[in-house]
Parts: structure tokens; C-alpha cells; sequence
């Protein structure tokens, strides 16, 4: 006689299977290797600084922490735009010098009416009339492995326009700044 259970509000026990073992350690493992492999990556091929002058503003201010990707220019060069850190003529008792770039090599640069041109175009990366133009006051062409630039401040900034300084050679260069912490502002971001 087959025996009437009912209803059972009862849940039966659900076994571990090793199977479920085995993926819940697989994604710690994999998590644990990226977070390792992140922080192997910031401490041997990143760099943190502060930024020195008001050159920068509005995009970094004096004073605020910057980190910088050392390891991006090992496999790629700079680009327009790009926000970089370097020695001037790497002269290694200098401060850190942080600057974008405007124009890379190949490029023609000039500095006509307080505009900027590159190409013949106007550039896109300084909105702000220049009231020297230094050393590109005359157009000039960009020769390999150096690059032009220029302060998002270019009133408060000392950049390749001036002649000791000059076009920044790319041996000098020593990484893009990736991301700025404003810890006064509670503002923390990636560089644009």
C-alpha cells in the first residue's frame, strides 16, 4: 500500500556538489590574480606625483595628487590631447613638468594672432588667446620622437613655446597622467 504524504512545507537539504566548490574557488582565484596583478602593475610601472604650479587649471590644480601610467608609452606613443609628465631636456634635478600635448611629430606648429595652429588648423586643445608665442612664432615642423606642448593655462605656463624648454623629446617623457585625486573637492577622476 503506497503511503499518502501530503503536503510538506519541508525543504530538502541541498548537497554541495564539488562542482559548486570548484567555480566558487575559480572566481576567487581569478579575482585574486587581477586585484595581484593590478597592484604588481601600479608599483612597478606606475608613479605618483603631485602637480607643481597652476599651469594646468582648471584641468589639475597646484598641489593635487596625479598617477601616472609609465607603462602605456612603452608600447604606444603620445597622442593630441593626452596630458603627460616630464623632466625638461630630462634634467633629472628638476620638478616633474605636466603638460598636454598639441602636436606630435610630422606636425607643423605655429602661433599666429595668439591662435595656435597646427597643420594649418586650429587647435582643439588650447581655447585660450596666446600672448607669447616663443619659440612658434615662426612656423616649424615637429621632428621625430618630439612632441609639442602647452599648459591648459598658457598664460601661467612655461612649455614648449619657450626656447629652454623646447619641443619635449619623447625620452623624456615619463607618463601619461591617468587619473587625479582632489581629496579636498571629494572630487576623484580620470584625466581627460
Amino acid at each position: 500500500m503506497a503511503k499518502n504524504r501530503g503536503l510538506s512545507f519541508y525543504r530538502r537539504k541541498k548537497k554541495i556538489s564539488p562542482a559548486h566548490v570548484r567555480e566558487v574557488f575559480s572566481w576567487l582565484f581569478g579575482i585574486f590574480t587581477a586585484v595581484f596583478i593590478a597592484v604588481v602593475l601600479n608599483v612597478f610601472l606606475g608613479m605618483r606625483t603631485n602637480v607643481v604650479g597652476v599651469s594646468m587649471e582648471p584641468t589639475l590644480y597646484n598641489g593635487q595628487q596625479i598617477f601616472i601610467n609609465s607603462f602605456l608609452y612603452l608600447i604606444s606613443s603620445p597622442k593630441a590631447g593626452d596630458v603627460i609628465v616630464f623632466l625638461p631636456n630630462g634634467n633629472e634635478n628638476s620638478h616633474y613638468y605636466v603638460k598636454r600635448v598639441v602636436a606630435g611629430p610630422g606636425d607643423s606648429v605655429v602661433i599666429a594672432g595668439g591662435i595656435l595652429y597646427v597643420n594649418g588648423t586650429e587647435s582643439p586643445w588650447v581655447e585660450e588667446k596666446l600672448a607669447e608665442a616663443g619659440i612658434a612664432a615662426e612656423e616649424f615642423v615637429i621632428e621625430n620622437g618630439e612632441f609639442f606642448c602647452i599648459g591648459d593655462n598658457p598664460g601661467n605656463s612655461e612649455d614648449s613655446r619657450s626656447a629652454n624648454i623646447g619641443p619635449v623629446k619623447e625620452e623624456d617623457i615619463i607618463g601619461k597622467v591617468w587619473f587625479r585625486a582632489a581629496f579636498e573637492e571629494a572630487d576623484m577622476g580620470f584625466v581627460k
